[in-house]
């Protein structure tokens, strides 16, 4: 395949109010902000999420809209939280209004307690069999001309019309978790992009299967014009936490998500530090799980030099992911480098 024939997507993340300590105008501007670094340094979109502590994220979908000129939001949709007929509608409402495509990242779970609350208790790949009929319900209804009828397990609806009629220009991207093999299966079944959380590189022991899915990872960069530097970024942004080691073994323990159990089961050497402690230094890897394990993100890292960095995201290129969902930038800065990394990934 010629370099120009592929493609890679790259979408940022938008900051959490939980994360925020000033209220609500300072989150506004947070949204903002990184929203427009997001655009200004080449991502494609920006990722919301959704639990029962966040602002809703359509709402902040529509602070991101406005506040860049192409920006994607890609927004995270829980069955639970709103009915399917209710998100197409919303899609429609976007792209009539502001000519702007939305994506979709569709979420089976969650955190339990939230789950709890909303008195679900549908089993692990049960939830995938549901988003299966959710989604297919979505994509019918944007696909306009005849009214909807579905009889299925967990939704029902008979000759249900979209109006305003539905552009097909505006038809979202569509992302979904594919760690665990009922997640694989409804990302097949639908047809859209399975999400993953990527391993180190030495935990592959085949490429993916490209040729009737796309895949793409959630991970983060630190990235250096030398390695000592981005290493001493990273250590400082993610310091030792006897706390956040409590709650992730916590986390562990009451969590169904099959992403956050096979991270847990990663306890690689990597180059530079890990839990503060000086490592042998392993050629080629700079692949950081600290941070997931001290609960100061969720995602592993990639951290080191632009052209170590790059190396490794060619090789996840080469095992066949396209698509790059960042963690959130805590400064324009953090785009900067990642920029700098890709447009070596792109030479390559």
């Amino acid at each position: 395949m010629k370099k120009q024939d592929i493609a890679i997507e790259i979408f940022s993340t938008c900051p959490q109010y939980v994360d925020s300590r000033d209220g609500y105008d300072s989150y506004f501007e947070q949204i903002r902000r990184v929203a427009q670094w997001s655009e200004e340094y080449g991502c494609k979109g920006i990722l919301i999420y959704t639990d029962n502590r966040q602002i809703d994220p359509w709402v902040v979908a529509q602070v991101v809209i406005e506040s860049t000129e192409k920006l994607c939001p890609l927004i995270a949709v829980q069955p639970v939280y709103m009915h399917p007929y209710t998100v197409a509608k919303k899609i429609v409402s976007i792209g009539k209004l502001y000519n702007r495509r939305i994506y979709l990242n569709l979420v089976a779970g969650g955190f339990r307690n939230d789950l709890k609350a909303m008195n679900d208790d549908t089993p692990h790949d049960r939830r995938y069999d549901r988003l299966i009929e959710y989604m297919t319900i979505i994509s019918d209804l944007l696909k306009g001309g005849q009214p909807v009828t579905f009889n299925g397990e967990f939704y029902q609806v008979n000759n249900l019309s979209m109006t305003p009629e539905p552009d097909p220009e505006y038809y979202p991207g569509i992302f979904q978790s594919g760690s665990s093999q009922a997640g694989l299966n409804a990302a097949n079944a639908l047809q859209v992009t399975a999400i993953q959380y990527p391993l180190p590189l030495m935990d592959y022991s085949e490429i993916l299967d490209t040729s009737t899915l796309e895949f793409g990872i959630r991970v983060g960069i630190i990235a250096r014009s030398q390695d000592k530097e981005a290493w001493e970024v990273a250590c400082q942004r993610f310091p030792d936490s006897r706390e956040g080691e409590l709650t992730h073994k916590l986390a562990l323990k009451t969590t169904d998500s099959q992403w956050y159990k096979d991270l847990a089961t990663v306890d690689k050497p990597v180059k530079g530090r890990i839990n503060g402690t000086k490592k042998k230094s392993v050629p080629g890897a700079s692949f950081w799980i600290h941070p997931f394990k001290t609960y100061g993100t969720m995602c592993p890292y990639l951290v080191g030099s632009y052209e170590l960095v790059a190396h490794e995201l060619s090789q996840y290129m080469e095992i066949g992911y396209r698509t790059f969902i960042l963690d959130i930038p805590r400064e324009r800065d953090d785009l900067v480098h990642t920029q700098r990394t890709f447009e070596i990934v792109k030479t390559r």
